[in-house]
């Protein structure tokens, strides 16, 4: 039985309707049912590709970009610890003081922005000169402090792999971003310590190109008689500071975010009997 045209153009509407129902049509009856399916489809696969983003498309610059802290933390997860604990012995002592050992890792990982901020890289930066101390008190651990100092002339450009432009990049942070000639350190001090499950909630101070700015830090604490390790990583935006962001490549186009992360690893020594 054939369909006249008005009924075909009904059926073509229902969601039953399939490519291999309108081959039954005679070429002219089917032609035009035929065609309003045809728009159909093809609109729904123009709105997928369209919805799906194309490899190394950008996204849109005036959407917020998620934030980039997450990666970088994990990216070398060496040293993180994700649990705390204290030696039960240490309850025999009043106080503890434990200094910073060469093992620590003190680091500064950046991510990209700007429009053309894939076209960039993310850096890691490390301190190769510090110094610092944890005096603990077992039994009053909110009397606890913390005190690191690092020498900015010693931060570097780990990544990416290319020694030009490490070079290149740890030039402009030390001269253009931190100006490391009239500001000498770094420094990370608690003013308020609170005991936790794992560790400590601290209220710091940290002090970037002269300028101090509070900063609320959990720290993850495993602590022994003559070791202490500890982990913790926090993020600061650097125009809080003070400080312009570094960027570079065609017309500023290749840009360090404004937010950075502050990723420290501590391993201390017992100092003293």
């Amino acid at each position: 039985m054939r369909l006249k045209r008005s009924e075909a153009r009904k059926v073509t509407a229902a969601a039953g309707w399939t490519f291999l129902s309108m081959a039954s049509l005679s070429p002219w009856e089917g032609e035009e049912a035929v065609r309003p399916v045809f728009t159909i489809v093809g609109l729904e696969v123009f709105l997928m590709l369209a919805a799906t983003p194309l490899v190394g498309q950008q996204p849109d610059p005036f959407r917020p970009r998620p934030s980039e802290e997450a990666t970088l933390a994990a990216a070398d997860s060496a040293g993180v610890l994700t649990s705390g604990s204290i030696d039960p012995r240490l309850q025999q002592l009043d106080s503890v003081v434990y200094r910073l050992a060469p093992a620590s890792r003190l680091m500064v990982k950046t991510g990209k922005a700007g429009l053309f901020g894939f076209a960039g890289h993310t850096h890691l930066i490390q301190a190769r000169a510090f110094h610092g101390e944890v005096v603990y008190y077992p039994k009053e651990p909110f009397r606890s402090r913390l005190r690191i100092t690092i020498v900015t002339d010693s931060l570097e450009v780990l990544t990416p792999p290319d020694s030009a432009e490490m070079r290149k990049v740890t030039a402009a942070m030390r001269s253009d971003v931190l100006h490391t000639s009239e500001h000498h350190e770094i420094s990370l001090v608690s003013r308020e310590v609170a005991p936790t499950k794992d560790g400590f909630h601290l209220l710091t101070a940290l002090t970037l190109v002269s300028q101090t700015r509070d900063m609320p830090v959990d720290v993850v604490a495993r602590i022994g008689l003559d070791t202490l390790r500890a982990s913790t990583h926090f993020s600061v935006k650097q125009s809080e500071f003070g400080i312009k962001p570094y960027s570079g490549g065609p017309g500023g186009t290749v840009k360090v975010a404004d937010r950075v992360l502050f990723d420290v690893r501590v391993v201390a020594v017992r100092a003293g009997p």
